[in-house]
């Protein structure tokens, strides 16, 4: 399937008007979701979950909250449903142990914690085990530079500065379901059937936060749902801008399905699938004058969350290459998102980005059958769609 199909490469923000500027885009996974074979409701649970994700960062954006906190709540929706590889639907490795990661990254520090280095713009753990939402542990970490100085941390100690700050943990048994776990059996070509359920020690309130859909979809004794994805090997993430102009990148994901113990993918790699940045717009007196009649912001910013075959993304420096080519070459966001898909696409790596820019663009290539996806701004109508040829729609 040629790149260049895909449905609605690139969105731009409605009419200028003097109602602030804030916009959530958010992906679910890309690359291994067919349609023929798919039913109508399982389209409906994917998208509902969606529109769910959308509506839950759309109520900080709309409140004047910060791009960090919309982009984790848009997060936290799809760890919480077993939909979605992350957090209770993450897949597991060839051990059958669960392996999350997470990362955080803003164009600009949040206005909320105006004393944050300006060169601090980040947070990346690997290899999480207990952490119930990773991607909370992303934000706690980076609100904590004394607790953790570096951009990328993995493992136990991790968890455990998470725990100290608060951050909710959880028994391994909780990122269990039987779907992944058959098709982990299934992967490495071991029986199916009978299927060995874990002890689960999940605390009582765990349901009061686990989304509707996630609810409806999970029989306490046995799965009734089946994934529209097959062995997947994508994430979730979200990207908000609000309306002081700060962008924000959040990424969570399971990893590949029957990967390595200990692999690391592209999501806790910085510039590879996720980004965030900001940088003053070139050009002499007459463009920067023109600019600021036109309204334009004297920064170019943009941020990036990428979904598929992560291996290639960091090869290729995927999310952080987007930000150069809008940099150096001067392509749009649509262009510089469009010629990276692209490179991806040639060198055999399956999947998808997610990207908006400073002024409210948007962009969501792919270069493979479908990606979970979704967009809302002000007027809070949330827009989703699945596979590749299919144009954003209200649900």
């Amino acid at each position: 399937m040629p790149p260049s199909k895909n449905a609605n490469p690139m969105l731009k923000p409605g009419k200028k008007s003097a109602e602030p500027n804030y916009v959530l885009v958010i992906h679910g996974g890309a690359g291994t979701m067919i349609r023929e074979g798919s039913t109508p409701e399982q389209r409906a649970r994917y998208r509902a979950a969606l529109s769910q994700a959308l509506k839950a960062g759309y109520e900080v954006l709309k409140s004047g909250g910060e791009a960090m906190d919309a982009a984790v709540a848009a997060v936290s929706v799809m760890e919480d449903c077993p939909l979605f590889n992350s957090g209770h639907g993450a897949v597991f490795n060839v051990a059958g142990k669960i392996e999350l990661e997470t990362s955080l990254m803003v164009s600009k520090p949040p206005a909320s914690h105006p004393a944050m280095p300006s060169s601090r713009r980040g947070s990346s753990i690997t290899l999480i085990t207990h952490t119930r939402n990773p991607s909370h542990l992303a934000r706690a970490l980076y609100l904590a530079p004394q607790l953790a100085p570096h951009p990328m941390l993995s493992g136990a100690a991790a968890e455990a500065t998470g725990a100290s700050l608060g951050v909710r943990q959880a028994d391994p048994s909780y990122f269990w379901t039987e779907a992944r776990w058959r098709e982990h059996r299934r992967g490495l070509g071991l029986p199916e059937d009978p299927v060995e359920y874990p002890t689960l020690e999940i605390p009582d309130d765990t349901n009061s936060e686990t989304t509707d859909v996630a609810s409806l979809s999970d029989d306490k004794d046995t799965e009734t749902w089946e994934p529209l994805d097959l062995m997947p090997t994508g994430t979730v993430g979200a990207v908000a801008l609000d309306i002081r102009g700060c962008i924000a990148a959040v990424t969570s994901t399971g990893g590949r399905t029957n990967k390595l113990v200990g692999r690391v993918g592209d999501t806790p790699v910085m510039g590879c699938g996720f980004w965030a940045e900001e940088w003053e717009r070139d050009g002499g007196f007459v463009k920067r004058t023109w600019d600021r009649l036109r309204g334009k912001s004297k920064y170019e910013g943009v941020g990036v969350s990428g979904t598929g075959d992560g291996d290639y993304y960091i090869r290729r420096a995927a999310a952080s290459n987007i930000a150069r080519r809008m940099q150096y070459l001067g392509e749009s966001l649509g262009e510089a998102t469009q010629n990276v898909i692209d490179d991806l696409f040639k060198e055999g790596g399956m999947g998808g980005v997610i990207a908006l820019d400073r002024d409210g663009n948007v962009a969501l290539p792919l270069n493979c059958s479908g990606m979970y996806r979704g967009v809302i701004r002000p007027d809070g109508v949330p827009l989703t769609a699945i596979f590749f040829d299919e144009q954003l729609t209200e649900l």
